[in-house]
Order: structure tokens, then sequence, then C-alpha cells
């Protein structure tokens, strides 16, 4: 039997839905649907927030990778990897985040990575001087909110690691930056806030401190592995100083694949169990298959950024994630680079049994692949069963690639003289210094 979507010009509105089950074909992989609308509000009659959907024990998808995505469809520089798209390509951001809506993101992150004063100046950025980060700031802000509009979706602002820290700028600086986006998220009124993508806690700590200003939620999320920050700080003690920082809901993201990921959330959990803290779990990795990372993960590899495909992840690969971030007590689960809204509905479909309902998107995929039922070729259809793509093991279909790469390790991090950021643009004699040290570590290891 197919599944009976609820009749809607937009996209789908309802968070929770009672579901029946009826007897699916076994060979497509499980049960149809029968769907049932019922849309929670707060006594008030407004849209819950974060953590009273956190609270009462809902699962909360987040959405996937902006900065990858625009990169590989012409919006985005490699590189800065800054968000002017918002400003220059606003049609551009605004179809993504509708995507990630419709494939079941609950949450909307303001399109905000890397839009900070510094970064949008650092070697040669043209873009604090051309538009201003409050432009982008605000840009990003309206794009989001705009689209949340089409669903029962909260709008997330967010700030991420800084090249002021990096540089070894003191926490009064530091914190004057993540202030000036926060102005700008208060402004246009967010319903929270997220500090993500950070390699030491200390500057994450000191975003959670600046954005608890605001009064509204804080989620906290880093970009380690399970060897801890840049400066040896552990995972389950980064957990610790975020949630006393103010953080409600802690965990990782980018940088390291799920299974990597998963790992650094069970030392997380373990460690505020160990402190007797409470807070959410949240986990958004990256797409790509990254066993062979060091400590600073998948920027380390030398496929990165621009021949990471042969590492992506399957939409079956996501459907594993999910359930293993479910079963490990992590309810607000989403995705980072790589991320695709296709991967974003694998999770949604993944989860519908517990969340009682599927995404828009999922009204043109069966299934484990049960439209291919529909195929005209005898062994495609043949693959219309969750058994086929659960046991797949995908070739690469390069003769000569190799399993795994052996990743840059130079050692570095803040504090260190090669860390110091500026405001011009890399010299090439600056170049030609970094390829002679290439060369030398290469030749050492």
């Amino acid at each position: 039997m197919k599944s009976i979507f609820p009749e809607a010009s937009g996209c789908i509105t309802h968070r929770q839905l009672s579901v029946a089950f009826v007897q699916g074909s076994p060979n497509h992989g499980g049960p149809a649907w029968v769907f049932v609308a019922s849309t929670p509000r707060s006594s008030a009659g407004h849209a819950q927030g974060i953590l009273e959907r956190l609270d009462a024990g809902e699962i909360v998808i987040g959405d996937g990778g902006f900065v990858i995505a625009l990169e590989k469809r012409g919006y985005v520089k490699a590189g800065p990897w800054t968000p002017e798209a918002a400003v220059e390509h606003p049609e551009a951001v605004r179809q993504l985040h509708r995507e990630f809506l419709r494939a079941g993101s609950n949450v909307l992150q303001t399109f905000t990575f890397y839009a900070s004063d510094d970064k949008l100046e650092n070697r040669g950025n043209y873009v604090a001087a051309k538009f201003s980060s409050q432009k982008v700031n605000e840009a990003a802000c309206d794009i989001a909110k705009e689209v949340a509009q089409e669903g029962d979706v909260l709008v997330a602002g967010g700030v991420s690691q800084t090249p002021s820290y990096l540089s070894g700028k003191s926490e009064a600086d530091v914190k004057t930056i993540f202030r000036k986006q926060l102005e700008v998220f208060q402004k246009k009124n967010v319903d929270f806030m997220i500090a993500e993508y950070f390699e030491h806690v200390e500057e994450a700590t000191w975003a959670v401190e600046t954005l608890k200003e605001s009064g509204k939620p804080i989620a906290a999320t880093m970009c380690i592995g399970p060897e801890g920050d840049m400066h040896g700080v552990l995972p389950g003690e980064c957990a610790v100083r975020l949630v006393k920082a103010g953080a409600s809901i802690v965990g990782v993201n980018c940088h390291f694949d799920p299974e990597t990921c998963l790992k650094t959330m069970k030392l997380m959990k373990e460690g505020l169990q160990a402190a007797k803290l409470k807070a959410h779990l949240m986990s958004q990795p990256l797409a790509f298959h990254t066993p062979d990372c060091g400590k600073q993960g998948f920027i380390d590899l030398p496929e990165f950024p621009f021949a990471l495909e042969p590492r992506i992840l399957t939409r079956w690969d996501v459907h594993k994630y999910a359930r293993e971030a479910y079963n490990l007590g992590i309810r607000y689960i989403g995705g980072c680079c790589g991320f695709e809204p296709y991967h974003i509905r694998a999770i949604a479909e993944e989860l519908a049994p517990e969340r009682g309902f599927l995404p828009q998107a999922s009204a043109k995929h069966g299934s484990w692949g049960n439209g291919l039922s529909m195929h005209t070729k005898p062994w495609i259809r043949a693959r219309a069963r969750k058994e086929y793509w659960e046991n797949l093991l995908p070739a690469s279909g390069r003769p000569y690639c190799p399993s795994l790469s052996k990743p840059d390790s130079w050692g570095v991090t803040k504090g260190d003289a090669e860390l110091v950021q500026q405001k011009e643009a890399t010299s090439e004699d600056q170049l030609k210094e970094l390829f002679q040290k290439r060369s030398q570590i290469q030749h050492r290891t």
C-alpha cells in the first residue's frame, strides 16, 4: 500500500500527527502510513519553542549544510566560506531553506556562519566594506523567517568561531564580535541561538556567555572528535563547561562523520552525567565518511574541499545515523557540511514511527526504495526492498582510489604565530612559504 499524505498547497506544518499502521508489502520495507493531523500549541496559542519541544520529548530535526551546498551551486566562494549570498543571491538561500523545510527540518538556521565583522574582512574579503556584517546578518534572518512562515518551524540565529580568537585577541574583543551579530538576532527576534563550529571550548563558552544576554535558549556545538578540543579539553569537560556557561542544548557539529560524532556525543553525555548536569543533546555531523581523520577533522584531508564527493554518505547511511543518535538519547538531530535535503529527509523517514508523520518530500520517495517497483527493468524492480539497500556496500568506481587518505597534520592551533589573521589578502610570498612548509612536512612523514 502507498503512503497517504495530507493535502496541502505548501509544506506540511504539523509537528505531531497520530498515525495508524496498516500492513504493507514486506518487499517494500514495512508498513504504509495513514495520517491524521493534530498540531499542538502552547497554552497561549503560540508555536512551542525549542526547549518546550525537547522537554516534551519531541524529536527536533535540524537542517543541513549551507556553505558547501551553495559553493557547489555557484553562490559561495571556497576559502572564505562567508555568507554574502544572503545579500547577493537571496533566492538561492531561500530555496535551500525551503528544500530543508520540505525534507523535514524543524529548525532553520540563519545563514550567518562566518558572518562576523572580522571574518568578513579577513585576508582580503570585500564583504565587510561592500555590505557590512549587519546587512548580511539582517538579510539572513529575514530569509529564514520568511521561509519559516511556510511551516511550524523555528529560526535559530547562529555564531561561529572567529579569526580574532585564533589571532589571540582578548575575551572582551571576541565577545564584542559576537555581540554585534547578537544585536541583529535580537532585533529580528529569532526563536533561539546557536553557537556552533568551535574548535576551542574557551571560545565556545565566550560565545554562549554573550548569547545568554539575549534571554533566549542557547544551543552550543563544537567541531571536535573523541580527542576533544584543540587544546586537549576532553568532550565530557567541554559539555560541562558549555552547560555551566548557559547552554541548554549541547553537542557536536561538522568536522567528523556520524560514527565519530556519536562517539564524541557519548563522551559528552557521560561527562554531563558525572557532573550531575542536565542538558538536551544535539548532533549535526558531516555527510562525509571520515574514519581516517585526525584531531582537526576533515579540513586536514587532502580531498578537502574540492574532492570530497567519493566520501558522501548515502541516504541509507543517514538512516543508520538517525537511529543510533536516537538510541543514544539525542533528540536534536540534523546535519552540517555535505548534508543535502535528501539526507535530512532520511532522518525524518527513519524516525517517522517515533514522530508520527513523514515530511512532504517523502511523497516523492517510497519507503526504502519501494518506488522502484514501478521501474521498467526487472533487476531494478528487484531492488525495491529494505534488505537490498541496508546491506549494500557502494563501490567508488575508481580503480586506483585508496580507501583511506593521510591527513595533513601541521599541529598548529590558537596561540601559534601562523594562525594570526590579517586584513590584507594573502600575498604570493606567504603562499610560497606555505607551499615550502607543506613539502617539508610531507617529506618528514
